[in-house]
């Protein structure tokens, strides 16, 4: 999405245009399309309304259930597991997106499988877990270089790996 200005260097988070996403919100708000949905809940995600995030995202999966693909319905849930994180509810979303990694990779997907473990790795960045943190963005480095990802999504992946080296490095000294 093009909103994110960047990330939280604690938590991994989207650093995003407060303005421009409340914007975004409001010209899509009545839209009911799938698409649409998922682009809600993202956007009520990173603009901290966490409890209307929540709700849309368990309709979005019920709707993907109902009338999607099953690809469709792993993209909800993995969305619907970050809201979760968001919420604190670290190892609940730990376990949703472990579950549609594992689903994905069984298809190869390689996109999507990335994408849940993208974020199973920002869950544990940010729940303190840097070991099970670090494995999951090396899958996921693994699995966008299987579906031919370019060189700056690669980066990305790299610069969360060096981050939680960092972040582990510093706990050392520290203790």
């Amino acid at each position: 999405m093009g909103f994110i200005r960047g990330y939280d260097s604690n938590s991994l988070r989207e650093l995003v245009d407060q303005a421009e996403c409340a914007e975004r919100l409001a010209e899509i708000e009545s839209q009911r399309s799938l698409p649409a949905m998922l682009e809600r809940v993202w956007l009520l995600k990173v603009l901290d309304r966490l409890d209307e995030a929540h709700a849309l995202a368990e309709e979005t999966v019920r709707q993907a259930r109902m009338a999607g693909t099953r690809k469709d319905v792993l993209r909800a849930r993995v969305l619907h597991a970050t809201v979760l994180q968001y919420r604190g509810a670290h190892s609940a979303a730990d376990q949703v997106l472990a579950t549609c990694a594992a689903e994905a990779e069984g298809q190869r997907w390689h996109s999507i499988a990335a994408f849940a473990r993208q974020h199973q790795g920002k869950n544990a960045y940010e729940a303190g877990d840097l070991e099970h943190a670090r494995e999951s963005f090396k899958q996921e480095l693994f699995l966008r270089r299987e579906a031919g990802a370019d060189e700056r999504e690669l980066e990305t992946v790299l610069l969360a790996i060096e981050m939680i080296e960092r972040r582990g490095a510093a706990r050392l000294i520290t203790t």
